[in-house]
C-alpha cells in the first residue's frame, strides 16, 4: 500500500498556463482634510440655475433673482447640510435659524450646502420657522472642494447610524477678500454649537 502511494505522482505543471489575473485594482485614497481657519477660500463655483436654489422667509418658500455678486462681496456663512444627518441635521439647521437675523445684521449673508432636494424640506422649513437660503451641490462638488466630502473616505466608515457617504456638518466664515477666518467641524457630535464664535467671526470683516 505504501510503495503504491510512493509510486502516485502529480502530472506536470507548465507555469505558462497561470494567467494573470487583473480583477484587482489599486486605487489611491484621499483622507478628509476639511479646509480651515487662514486657509485661502477653494475654487468653487455657485449656478445661477434656479433648480439649485431654495430660499425660505418665516417658513414660506419665496421666489426671486439670486444676486450672487451681492452675496460674495460680503462676509459669507457657508454650512454643509444632509437630511441623512437626521437629528443632527436638524439641529443644525435651528441653530444657523436662530442666529440668521444676527448674521445679516451685520451686512452679511448665510448660505446652507446640501446635496439633496427634498420635498420634506419644505415641511421642516414650515415647521420650524425658517428663513434660510439653501443651495443644492447634487454632485457634492463644492463639498469636496471644501474638504469636507471624499469619495474615497466615506462617512460611514466613521460614524455609526449613516449609511451613505455625505458631507460632514461644517460651518465656516468666509471674508470678502478670500479668506476663511472661522471653521467648525464637530466630528463627534459631542461639542455645543458656536454662535456666539460665529458672530465674532462675521464682525471681524476682514
Amino acid at each position: 500500500m505504501i510503495a503504491a502511494m510512493n509510486s502516485y505522482r502529480y502530472p506536470q505543471f507548465d507555469m505558462s498556463e497561470i494567467a494573470p489575473n487583473h480583477e484587482y485594482t489599486f486605487r489611491t485614497t484621499y483622507a478628509l482634510k476639511p479646509v480651515k481657519k487662514g486657509d485661502a477660500v477653494p475654487d468653487f463655483t455657485l449656478e445661477k440655475d434656479n433648480f439649485r436654489w431654495q430660499q425660505f422667509f418665516n417658513g414660506v418658500e419665496t421666489h426671486g433673482p439670486i444676486m450672487l455678486r451681492q452675496m460674495l462681496n460680503k462676509p459669507l456663512v457657508i454650512s454643509f447640510y444632509s437630511s441623512h444627518w437626521r437629528e443632527y441635521g436638524l439641529n443644525l439647521l435651528k441653530q444657523l435659524n436662530n442666529i440668521q437675523q444676527d448674521i445679516r445684521g451685520f451686512d452679511a449673508n448665510l448660505l446652507v450646502i446640501s446635496a439633496e432636494k427634498e420635498r420634506r424640506l419644505e415641511k421642516l422649513a414650515w415647521d420650524n420657522n425658517m428663513s434660510l437660503s439653501f443651495y443644492f451641490d447634487a454632485q457634492r462638488e463644492v463639498a469636496e472642494r471644501f474638504g469636507v466630502y471624499s469619495e474615497s473616505d466615506p462617512i460611514w466608515t466613521r460614524i455609526s447610524g449613516v449609511d451613505i457617504n455625505v458631507p460632514l456638518l461644517a460651518t465656516y466664515v468666509i471674508s470678502p477678500s478670500g479668506k476663511i477666518i472661522y471653521d467648525h467641524i464637530d466630528w463627534n457630535f459631542s461639542e455645543i454649537f458656536p454662535s456666539k464664535e460665529i458672530l465674532a467671526a462675521v464682525a471681524e470683516r476682514l
